[in-house]
């Protein structure tokens, strides 16, 4: 499974860029899924529906079904990130957002407005900087809004695009 990562402080615009790498990558066809990591008691169910009254009556689980998606709800602690990567179907690339301590390569997203240092100075799993500020680092650093190259170079770095000048031939693992 190819995963790579977006982290960075809060406000940073990881969400942002989650969004439109998504919109990228599947424009230029290939399969993505997206993991994120939420803090605290976050809850994605509506007080009042019935799927949170009957977690609030005591189900452990709840799975949520129509005929155009399904949802699975489980109450306790989250498995780890390599467990819950295991419950995905397959993609060409899940994308993860958060889980800055993990050992997924990451880009790093940074807003100089955050006032918050840069990750990438203290984590060598953080292979490039997304920034809309210039910073100095010893990895590539992205404009936070060129989506484009920043798609390029997470494609690179899975295996899912070719190195810069070379092209790509039958062989390389496709059918």
């Amino acid at each position: 499974m190819r995963v790579f990562g977006v982290v960075g402080w809060k406000n940073s615009g990881k969400t942002a860029l989650m969004e439109r790498l998504v919109t990228e990558i599947t424009g230029r066809g290939f399969t993505v899924s997206t993991v994120k990591h939420a803090h605290h008691a976050f809850d994605p169910d509506q007080e009042g529906k019935d799927s949170w009254r009957h977690r609030k009556a005591g189900a452990r689980e709840v799975l949520v079904a129509s005929g155009a998606r399904w949802a699975l709800m489980h109450e306790g602690p989250a498995p780890d990130l390599d467990a819950l990567l295991g419950k995905l179907g397959p993609v060409d690339l899940v994308l993860v957002e958060g889980y800055k301590r993990e050992r997924h390569k990451r880009i790093e997203a940074h807003r100089s407005a955050t006032g918050a240092g840069l990750l990438a100075l203290e984590d060598d799993g953080i292979v490039a900087v997304a920034s809309d500020v210039a910073v100095e680092v010893a990895v590539p650093v992205f404009d936070l809004d060129d989506t484009g190259g920043i798609a390029d170079f997470v494609l690179r770095e899975v295996g899912l695009a070719p190195e810069p000048g070379h092209a790509r031939t039958l062989g390389d693992g496709d059918v």
